[in-house]
């Protein structure tokens, strides 16, 4: 019998609502499907080459000069990056537990949980130092190209269907609009995509009793690569398991829908128990994490909902949705698609509405986000709606190409969308001529496909007329002369092609007008370059830890010292301790990110404060261009400064509300440095007072946004922060810039000069717009003199020997030392310390430093730290272990007897 007549399934898992599989004889899908391993690697394949020709045309790096680091992607994930590179190497000096590079101290098990726990992020280590940007980019191939692959196997799992058409549908879930608006620059949310097809393939295993262990470690896997992406991954899959239960197995009883559903819930926790320990750091420390404005939801413009699924769309406030055209297309047919059994097509078209109209309703919103509204982008769970559309386009079309009926029913249903979305501000001026052209290469492909269909059809007909037996005695068979040959593949193959060729186009044009919209909108770090080699050399030479801080300072891109090393205050992350924000910000730190990222703040007061020995101080050469790599000049200034640990003969008295930055730095360091004026006096935009010569001025204006400039007699010009000796009294530092964008941005506290001679301090502000906003004191005059005797002072009764471990810090003290030692790092949750031989105990805090109470008697102290809910979470770990363990055995028994029972009767009934 020729392929095209042999009897074919019409339904799998008895999807028909007839409890079964119903064979029928007919044509056999319109490209014959092949083993299940084809579809995901030519997915993975296929989308790899789109996202390296995307990043071509938009000649981003590495196939261009421009740079791809935009938002928190240069920001953020490119230094944690280059961090963990360090990490794995052992470069660094902190260790798994503690990040010493960063934020004076801060918890890494927490940051690596967040953005650097999937597998896919130990490729990095393959990469020189000086190629992380290359590195990064690949992590992030990978995880897109595993998702498309993963999608794919799902597909085929679900369905037997053209494989060319599933490898197609994977690259369309893997490269949809949420990918490349979104993940491709948010790294950690790529976990949650790959996890989607495979948390859902879990779930299809939990509903049939099948891999009990496997289903667990991939929940593990998927929790541990990104517990916040999984989580809403594994309620998609959820969604997905609720249908298959109401779409298979018709005769199946409620309780044998109930044990699917334990099952897969066993394995749903389970898979987070496994995770716990990661999970658990993670969660305790968003508790105690700067908070961020509470974001009241405002859903999008439906205009603007249904235009996001239209190609060459970008955007933050409404979501991602674009699949391609032919991929969208394919699912709008599924409604109309009779094929299809009804229970299939109803449940499936009810679940992609509801998941949509979730998007919008704030309470489900909540729900997707686990109960807190972000910042930033509202539609984090957009992926999910991407999969399950492509899962309803995979229904429609797996066994053959959708009557007319359903082309035209779905196609005037897809007019309707692009119609509606027609006015809306999401519409780029590609969005129209590529949606046009990938439709009408759709359309192509779907006539080409039924074209092949019904010559298939009428083969089969023809052969099973010309194998019916001879009724005549002649020894012929009936029709034979009649027997034509199946229907060319080219048909069929061409279809496919124009297919593949309508997504990849569209897919293309998207990817690059994102890319080029992302740039041109958005905050962008240049690559790293020059620049950042010459100041990692710098600070890799003067590198003295523990014995002082090397602080790089300003380097483009952010979270400095995790790209050049050093110890300082910069770091970014959604872990960021509150009191390391409030107690940074309360000595006039600036920040980014509503408190979330602390920087740098070139002042002598703080330098000792946290005993930073050695600053780098940064000139570009060139402007900071989006297509070049930046260059500076890097300068080096070490001064004396006390150890990591001093000694504080009395606690300081609590600060008061109203207390400026100047009093706060005062109160730290124990002696007075400021003479902070009293008749300072403001008229309309100019700041007078008087300070003694000499001194520094200091301008303390955390929500101004323009220049402030210190006018006054003399010439030349000083560095703020670099020391006045040698240099003419009554200088200024020109127009200093501040960018106080509240809440969002805090402008650091800035030196503009040298009070003159005359002691007459008179600034002059330029707002960016009207309203000048200014605490209490905004203005303080440091007096160099006594600094420097704070210095000695707090050196001669300071730790005589300081020794730091990964997460350790041990100091020898002078005999005697009482009142409180204390160690130049925020007291964060997770922080242990004990006076010589006694029992560690949970940290005191001295103005929101590390501290230990000294009795005279001790003369060493040690602090460890150990991130919050590492032990619950282990516990937790230990006992999901012990879970899967009696999981496991418990199938493996229950196997064995399944094998052994027929043998067993077989064996009775001889005897008998």
């Amino acid at each position: 019998m020729p392929p095209a007549a042999e009897t074919v399934l019409d339904e799998v898992d008895g999807e028909e609502g007839d409890g079964g599989a119903r064979r029928r004889p007919g044509p056999r899908p319109w490209l014959r499907p092949v083993p299940a391993v084809a579809a995901p690697l030519a997915a993975s394949l296929f989308t790899a080459v789109l996202l390296c020709l995307a990043t071509a045309l938009s000649r981003t790096y590495p196939f261009g000069p421009v740079t791809r680091n935009v938002v928190d992607l240069g920001q953020q994930y490119l230094p944690f990056h280059a961090y963990w590179r360090a990490l794995l190497l052992g470069e660094t000096h902190g260790d798994a537990f503690l990040n010493w590079n960063s934020g004076f101290g801060s918890n890494f098990l927490g940051d690596i949980g967040t953005y650097l726990s999937s597998p896919f992020d130990l490729l990095v280590v393959a990469f020189p130092a000086d190629r992380i940007e290359l590195a990064l980019y690949v992590v992030t191939a990978a995880k897109i190209s595993a998702a498309g692959g993963a999608a794919a196997l799902l597909l085929v799992r679900l369905r037997p269907g053209p494989w060319p058409v599933a490898a197609a549908l994977g690259t369309a879930y893997a490269l949809s609009g949420w990918t490349l608006n979104h993940g491709a620059t948010v790294p950690m949310w790529l976990d949650g995509l790959l996890a989607f097809p495979l948390l859902c393939l879990v779930a299809e295993w939990a509903r049939t009793g099948r891999r009990p262990v496997i289903g667990p470690v991939i929940v593990a896997l998927a929790w541990i690569a990104n517990f916040y992406t999984a989580y809403m991954a594994t309620l998609g899959a959820a969604v997905f398991l609720a249908v298959r239960l109401l779409t298979t197995e018709e005769t199946a009883t409620s309780r044998q829908r109930i044990a699917g559903v334990l099952r897969a819930a066993r394995s749903v926790l389970i898979g987070i128990g496994l995770a716990a320990p990661l999970v658990v750091v993670v969660f305790l420390g968003t508790k105690v994490a700067d908070p961020t404005p509470v974001t009241t939801f405002e859903p999008a413009a439906w205009t603007d909902l249904l235009a996001r699924f239209l190609p060459a769309t970008e955007g933050v406030i409404s979501p991602a949705l674009y699949i391609g055209t032919p991929a969208l297309a394919l699912a709008l047919t599924l409604p109309f698609n009779r094929a299809v059994a009804v229970r299939v097509r109803s449940c499936w078209t009810a679940a992609v509405v509801l998941v949509t109209l979730s998007l919008q309703w704030e309470p489900t919103h909540l729900l997707w986000h686990a109960g807190a509204s972000p910042n930033g982008n509202p539609y984090r769970q957009a992926f999910v709606l991407s999969g399950l559309l492509l899962i309803a386009a995979w229904l429609s079309v797996a066994r053959g190409v959708p009557r007319p009926t359903a082309l035209l029913a779905g196609g005037a249903l897809l007019g309707a969308v692009a119609w509606a979305a027609r006015d809306s501000v999401e519409i780029d001026d590609r969005t129209f001529p590529a949606f046009l052209a990938a439709a009408a290469l759709t359309l192509v492909a779907a006539l080409l496909a039924g074209q092949a269909a019904r010559r298939n059809a009428a083969g089969t007909r023809r052969d099973a007329a010309a194998a019916r037996p001879d009724t005549t005695g002649t020894g012929l068979t009936a029709g034979r002369t009649r027997l034509a040959l199946p229907a060319l593949p080219a048909l069929s193959a061409l279809a496919v092609v124009l297919f593949v060729a309508a997504q990849a186009g569209e897919t293309l044009v998207t990817g690059k007008r994102i890319e080029e919209q992302q740039r041109s909108e958005v905050s962008w770090s240049p690559r790293t370059g020059p620049w950042h080699a010459s100041a990692a050399r710098e600070v890799a030479r003067a590198d003295a830890w523990p014995r002082y801080r090397t602080d790089p300072g300003e380097v483009p891109g952010g979270n400095d010292v995790l790209l050049v090393g050093g110890q300082g205050a910069d770091y970014y992350s959604s872990l960021t301790a509150e009191v390391t924000a409030s107690t940074l910000a309360a000595l006039g730190f600036g920040h980014y990110a509503k408190g979330r990222h602390p920087v740098t703040l070139d002042n002598p007061v703080t330098d000792v404060l946290f005993s930073i020995g050695t600053r780098m101080r940064s000139e570009p050469t060139e402007p900071v261009r989006q297509d070049a790599r930046p260059r500076a000049e890097v300068t080096v200034a070490t001064v004396p400064v006390p150890p990591l640990v001093t000694v504080r003969p009395r606690e300081a008295r609590a600060p008061h509300p109203g207390d400026s930055a100047f009093v706060r730095q005062e109160l730290l360091l124990g002696s007075s440095v400021y003479e902070l004026p009293r008749d300072m006096r403001r008229t309309g935009r100019t700041l007078t007072a008087r300070c003694p010569a000499g001194s520094e001025v200091w301008l303390w204006a955390p929500e101004y946004k323009g220049s402030a400039t210190l006018t006054g007699a003399g010439t030349g010009a000083v560095r703020a922060g670099e020391g006045t000796s040698g240099v003419p009294t009554g200088a200024g530092t020109g127009a200093v810039d501040f960018d106080g964008r509240p809440p969002a941005v805090r402008a650091p506290m800035q030196g503009l000069g040298t009070v003159p001679a005359s002691g007459e301090v008179r600034i002059d502000l330029v707002p960016e717009k009207a309203g000048i906003r200014l605490p209490r004191q905004p203005v303080g005059c440091l007096v160099r003199a006594r600094l420097d005797s704070a210095v000695r002072q707090l050196t001669a009764t300071g730790a005589t020997r300081v020794s730091a471990g990964g997460h350790s810090v041990t100091a020898e003290l002078p005999p005697g030392s009482t009142g409180f030692a204390v160690l130049a790092a925020p007291r964060i949750s997770g922080w242990r310390c004990a006076a010589g031989d006694a029992d560690a105990v949970p940290a005191r805090a001295y103005q929101g430093l590390v501290a230990v109470p000294l009795d005279g008697r001790a003369t060493t102290v040690s602090c460890s730290f150990r991130p919050p809910g590492l032990r619950l979470g282990g516990a937790v770990g230990a006992a999901a272990l012990l879970a899967l363990a009696a999981t496991a055995g418990f199938h493996r028994r229950r196997q064995e007897f399944t094998r052994s029972a027929p043998a067993d009767r077989s064996a009775g009934n001889v005897d008998g």
